[in-house]
């Protein structure tokens, strides 16, 4: 197995600096982030409020329909003193589903395209609010998910900068408690999607700590299991990549 540390304190503060490294080089002092209430976007969230202020970040929270956890995603906001705004996209995604149906064009329904729709109406709505206030989209995904494509291309894969995207699911957590201004229960919750009822382990049928041994130590333990991630990264790099190219030149 490859020798592996993770000192989170330093990590953390290479983040928050490497923020302010970025806002400086490209001009820019505020940004937009989508918040779910789980760790991710809890995390990007305090590391932005400690690199550029709490009054230049701003919290968007997007249920589709009603979201059960709403109340989480509130809580962020507010213990970290952030802007915060609600735009619910339920009504923007029936809309969606009506305009595609209305031409006569038969597209059959898909669940998991369907399902798709969510991430990336959020992702329009981030990035009007971004633009229409001078501010860029902070990313929120982590290394784990993109391993294993458990992200929507043209969704939660489109921001302005990636905070999270060299670390593990794992990682994500121990820099979040390491940050006393967090709530403990939110940097410890159970991940989900906030739109398909089922936290994320069960919909991708793996263990977030399985990722990270198979990551950073090389493997998890079990041979199957380790396929299964290695199967998964393949099949997904597509979303990790910018669009291909044709060359007519060759």
């Amino acid at each position: 197995m490859n020798s592996y540390q993770f000192d989170a304190v330093k990590v953390r503060d290479s983040l928050v600096q490497g923020i302010k490294d970025l806002a400086a080089s490209q001009g820019f002092s505020r940004v937009v982030i989508g918040i779910s209430g789980g760790k991710d976007s809890t995390v990007c969230a305090a590391l932005c409020a400690r690199a550029l202020g709490k009054e230049n970040v701003y919290g968007i929270m997007m249920p589709d329909g009603e979201q059960k956890d709403i109340a989480d995603s509130r809580k962020v906001c507010e213990v970290l003193g952030i802007h915060q705004k609600t735009v619910n996209i339920g009504a923007m995604h029936r809309s969606l589903l009506e305009a595609v149906k209305a031409d006569g064009f038969e597209v059959p329904f898909h669940q998991e395209s369907d399902f798709n729709v969510g991430p990336r109406l959020r992702m329009t709505t981030l990035r009007y609010i971004a633009q229409a206030i001078g501010a860029r989209l902070v990313g929120t995904g982590n290394l784990s998910e993109a391993t294993v494509g458990y992200c929507t291309k043209d969704g939660d894969t489109s921001c302005d900068f990636s905070l999270l995207g060299n670390l593990t699911s794992v990682e994500v957590v121990e820099v979040g408690l390491t940050m006393e201004e967090l709530p403990k229960e939110l940097v410890q919750k159970t991940p989900s999607d906030g739109l398909s009822g089922k936290s994320d382990e069960e919909r991708l049928g793996l263990k977030y700590a399985d990722i990270h041994a198979y990551l950073r130590l090389g493997t998890c333990g079990d041979f199957e299991t380790d396929e299964k991630i290695r199967r998964k990264e393949r099949a997904n790099m597509h979303k990790r990549q910018m669009p291909v190219k044709i060359n007519p030149f060759v």
